[in-house]
């Protein structure tokens, strides 16, 4: 049991550390800018791996994430989309590839300004796509790929 406390400190001093640069209002001018986005992995119960991975939606309304590429461990995996959107758009986020296609919370319908969407699937080693399932918002780019290890 020491050990399992011992060894969740640094990852939860990780994912402190690892927020702490969230939530900028600085807009970009390139369409083409990516960030690295915020990963922090957490042990399943069963010791199979997994992670949780975190992008955030455009704030000022534009349909794009503050990343293009995220990467998890194989294993049930958490992907979180934060809605700080100040023009009221919904977004949601979902996972499709590999013989997977599934949305989060919110759906299609996606969640409100404020919200986040959240979805837990278990993937296993390849290559998926993350995106937007509002209603054209894939289609308008607000995706990107997500390596699983």
């Amino acid at each position: 049991m020491k050990r399992v406390a011992l060894l969740l400190v640094p990852v939860a001093l990780a994912a402190t550390f690892a927020t702490a640069g969230c939530g900028s209002s600085k807009k970009s001018s390139s369409s083409n800018t990516t960030s690295t986005p915020t990963t922090s992995t957490t042990p399943s119960a069963a010791g199979g791996g997994g992670s949780s991975v975190s992008v955030t939606a455009d704030a000022g309304g534009a349909l794009k994430f503050n990343a293009t590429t995220l990467t998890a461990k194989a294993g049930k995996v958490t992907v979180k989309d934060v809605n700080p959107s100040s023009s009221g758009i919904p977004h949601g986020i979902a996972v499709e590839g590999n013989g997977v296609d599934k949305d989060g919370t919110g759906g299609t319908s996606g969640v409100s300004a404020g919200k986040t969407a959240t979805l837990s699937v278990t993937l296993k080693p390849g290559t998926y796509t993350f995106y937007c399932p509002v209603d054209g918002h894939k289609a308008a780019g607000m995706k990107g790929t997500l390596t699983v290890k």
